[in-house]
């Protein structure tokens, strides 16, 4: 062969080896995890990059925002010796009075309840947000930032049914602050870093992804967390849940564990719904909320047949407050509400949050359902109370059908059965086995309605249930303890 040809045969070989080597090195890097994509800031938003590179960058930015927050709670207590003794007699112990004259009382004695949270920097005048349970009583606040210094802070203002609070530093010198984000443009899957002092352990960083959003645990009224998989325990409560892009998105708040320590479920209050509640306190010290005087609940599929809301959202209204803003509007028992100013209702959660967060004194427009067709009201908000606030915990009744007693209520049916309503037919007996057993219909159940008929006496149960004919399907709507209940049963 000669050596021209030798030299051509070289030549278009070594692209291919050279192509195969490449091939080679892509596949090791991408079996091993290396990423290949441009190794951009994790702060910066328009990175390409999948699997952080590092938390680095994000640690460093928002770590000297953050603070280790010590309270300091004195409790006084005055026991008595005799009461170490479990005396089986209990109060009747004979020995009692002997074991009060002869040891006495102790002296009154003071105990310094210690505990650790952690909150962070909102601005430069030095306010701190962290949860309300962290400062909650507090004699003393001492926060510690990452340099290692000390101040002493000053509850600002607190809000018991969020678990947010505002505490200030008194004195300060070249205080950095956080950034605060848009928690509603948070994905399920993205990720987040949490920073605080877990039993203590100040200035601790934890990354995890968004596990899910708008949880409920029964906090309070208002619970929409962002749940997280990053490692949050005892001593994270307050601190800041963040972004790849160094913003605050989220309070860290609660854990769900059985041992004490994290699994793995922690909850974060979005900072969109902070925002206003953190405003407020800055302003006045104290939240004021809406107003609208009604008690509400979901909708279940058989209810939203019931009353033709064909999408089945919406919050039911089940009572309506006599004098409040929903009556003098014109408001009534049984209107499901779906929208407020064009916003879409999901449910009665969301009914309470909207209404929580309008001024106190704005008009707004209310679209209710009632009986299939859609109302239109004008509402002026009032200011939400305690007292105000008991009478949203009061809880309407539930359920409905036929092979069954009813009776016109009565004083003592109403006893028996914890009715609060003063007139109406209540369900006092129903068969085994029979059409109204079969539909789930109960002792006790209220009736309301019938084919959306009012029931008042047992004249109008009678006329209505003869002009059903049998194998008909007759609706029902009644009244339990913990809401209405939209029954069908065939006659």
């Amino acid at each position: 062969m000669s050596s021209n040809k030798q030299n051509r045969i070289n030549t278009w070989r070594l692209p291919i080896l050279v192509a195969m080597l490449v091939a080679i090195l892509a596949g090791v890097f991408l079996a091993t995890g290396f990423n290949i994509t441009q190794n951009t800031s994790a702060l910066n938003p328009s990175s390409t990059v999948m699997v952080p590179v590092s938390f680095t960058d994000v640690a460093m930015a928002v770590s000297p925002t953050v603070v280790n927050i010590r309270t300091e709670k004195v409790i006084k207590r005055s026991r008595q010796t005799f009461r170490h003794f479990q005396s089986p007699f209990g109060k009747d112990d004979p020995f009692r009075d002997f074991f009060e004259r002869f040891f006495g009382d102790i002296p009154r004695r003071e105990f310094k309840q210690r505990s650790l949270g952690s909150g962070f920097f909102i601005d430069k005048e030095g306010y701190i947000v962290t949860n309300n349970h962290v400062i909650e009583n507090a004699d003393k606040i001492k926060v510690k930032l990452k340099n290692g210094k000390e101040y002493d802070a000053e509850i600002f203002g607190r809000d018991v049914k969020t678990d947010i609070a505002l505490i200030k530093v008194k004195s300060w010198r070249n205080l950095q602050t956080v950034k605060l984000g848009d928690s509603d443009t948070l994905k399920v899957g993205e990720w987040v870093v949490a920073i605080g002092s877990p039993f203590g352990l100040e200035h601790t960083v934890t990354a995890g992804i968004v596990s899910a959003k708008g949880r409920v645990i029964g906090s309070g009224p208002y619970d929409d967390f962002i749940q997280t998989d990053a490692s949050i325990n005892p001593g994270n409560s307050g601190g800041p849940l963040i972004n790849m892009k160094g913003e605050v998105v989220g309070i860290n708040t609660a854990i769900f564990s059985r041992s004490g320590g994290n699994v793995g479920i922690g909850f974060a209050i979005p900072i969109n719904l902070a925002r206003g509640i953190i405003e407020q306190l800055k302003a006045s010290g104290t939240v004021t909320r809406g107003w609208l005087g009604v008690s509400i609940q979901n909708l279940t599929p058989e209810l939203s047949e019931y009353y033709g809301v064909k999408d089945g959202k919406g919050a039911l209204i089940g009572e309506v407050f006599k004098g409040d803003p929903a009556d003098k509007a014109g408001i009534k028992p049984k209107d499901v509400i779906i929208e407020v100013d064009g916003d879409k209702i999901e449910d009665s959660r969301n009914l309470s949050k909207k209404i929580a967060e309008i001024p106190v004194g704005k008009k707004i427009t209310i679209k209710v359902i009632r009986v299939g067709k859609e109302h239109t009201f004008r509402v002026k908000i009032v200011k939400r109370t305690e007292d105000k606030e008991s009478l949203a915990r009061r809880q309407p009744m539930e359920e409905t059908d036929l092979g069954m007693t009813v009776s016109t209520l009565t004083k003592e049916l109403a006893r028996q059965f914890s009715i609060s309503e003063t007139e109406g037919l209540v369900v006092v007996s129903v068969e085994e086995g029979g059409q109204a057993d079969k539909a789930d219909v109960r002792e006790g159940d209220l009736i309301l309605e019938i084919d959306h008929k009012p029931m008042k006496t047992l004249e109008d149960y009678q006329s209505q249930i003869r002009k059903v004919k049998k194998d008909k399907t007759i609706h029902l709507l009644i009244k339990r303890k913990k809401g209405f209940l939209a029954l069908n049963i065939t006659k």
